[in-house]
C-alpha cells in the first residue's frame, strides 16, 4: 500500500486506531475521507485539520449508505483506498440465565455486514485505480480469543478468513487487500477502562508502527502485524495455543 499520493476512505475513524490512522495519513499528504455516525466528531477532527474530508454515514442502514457511496463516487472518483475499520465490542455471558442473541447480532451486523457492504460499495471503482487498496480491521483475537468477548472474537475471525478469499479472488486484479489485526490498544472499544489501561499498547505507538510496516511493505500474507501481535497469531502453530488461551482465560 503507498503512504502517500491516496484518496483514502476510512470509516470508523472518529476515535481510536481508526482516528489515529485517518491523522497518520493525512500528515503524509493523502487525502483523507473519515466516515462516521457521529456529525459533531467528525466536525471538530476535520476543522482541526484541513483539508481533511468527513462524511456521515450508518453502515447498518442501507439507505444511508447508498447515498453516502454515491455522493463519494460523484466527488471523489479518484478514490484508491479503503480502510474497512468501523466496529464495535461488547461482553457477553453465555452462561447467564437472561443471555440472548441481541449483542451478537448488533456485533454482526457492524463488524461483519457492515465491512462486507462498503467493500462491496467501493470494490468497482477500486478495480479500476492503477494501485488501490482494500485494508481491513481485524483483531488479534481471531487467532486466540476472550472466552468473554466470543461474538465479537468470532466476527474478527470471519474477517481474517474472508479477506484471505478476497484476497485471493483478486489476485489477478490490481487491488491489494490487506489486513490489520491490532493487539490490545489504548481506545475506548470496551469502554473508558481500556483507554487508560496500563497494559494496553497506546494508539500511537501502534499505528506509528503500522504505518512503518506499510511503507516497508513488511506485511506477508497481507497482514499487517506489529512486533506484538505475533506471538498470538502464530500460538497454534508453535503449539502453545493451550498456553495462550488458558492465560487470556483464566479460571
Amino acid at each position: 500500500m503507498k503512504t502517500t499520493g491516496n484518496t483514502l476512505l476510512i470509516t470508523g475513524g472518529t476515535s481510536g486506531i481508526g482516528r489515529a490512522l485517518a491523522e497518520a495519513f493525512h500528515d503524509r499528504g493523502n487525502r483523507v475521507i473519515v466516515a462516521g455516525r457521529r456529525r459533531a466528531l467528525l466536525e471538530r477532527m476535520t476543522a482541526a485539520r484541513p483539508g481533511m474530508i468527513g462524511l456521515c454515514v450508518d453502515l447498518d442502514d442501507p439507505a444511508s449508505l447508498s447515498s453516502f457511496a454515491s455522493e463519494v463516487r460523484a466527488r471523489f472518483p479518484e478514490l484508491n483506498a479503503l480502510i474497512a475499520n468501523a466496529g464495535i465490542s461488547r461482553a457477553e455471558s453465555l452462561a447467564a440465565d437472561d443471555w440472548n442473541a441481541d449483542d451478537a447480532q448488533a456485533i454482526v451486523q457492524t463488524n461483519i455486514l457492515g465491512v462486507l457492504r462498503v467493500t462491496a460499495a467501493f470494490l468497482p471503482m477500486l478495480k479500476r485505480q492503477a494501485n488501490a487498496t482494500i485494508m481491513a480491521t481485524s483483531s488479534n483475537l481471531a487467532f486466540v480469543p476472550r472466552a468473554d468477548f466470543p461474538s465479537y472474537c468470532a466476527s474478527k475471525a470471519f474477517l481474517h478468513s474472508w479477506l484471505q478469499s478476497l484476497r485471493h479472488q483478486l489476485r489477478k486484479i490490481p487491488v491489494e487487500v490487506l489486513e490489520l489485526a491490532p493487539p490490545y490498544v489504548r481506545t475506548q472499544l470496551t469502554g473508558a477502562q481500556q483507554a487508560e489501561d496500563p497494559r494496553a499498547t497506546p494508539v500511537e505507538a501502534y499505528v506509528a508502527e503500522v504505518m512503518q510496516l506499510l511503507e516497508r511493505a513488511d506485511h506477508p500474507r497481507g497482514e499487517v502485524l506489529v512486533e506484538r501481535d505475533r506471538a498470538r497469531r502464530w500460538a497454534e502453530r508453535d503449539g502453545r495455543y493451550d498456553e495462550t488461551f488458558a492465560a487470556m482465560n483464566p479460571d
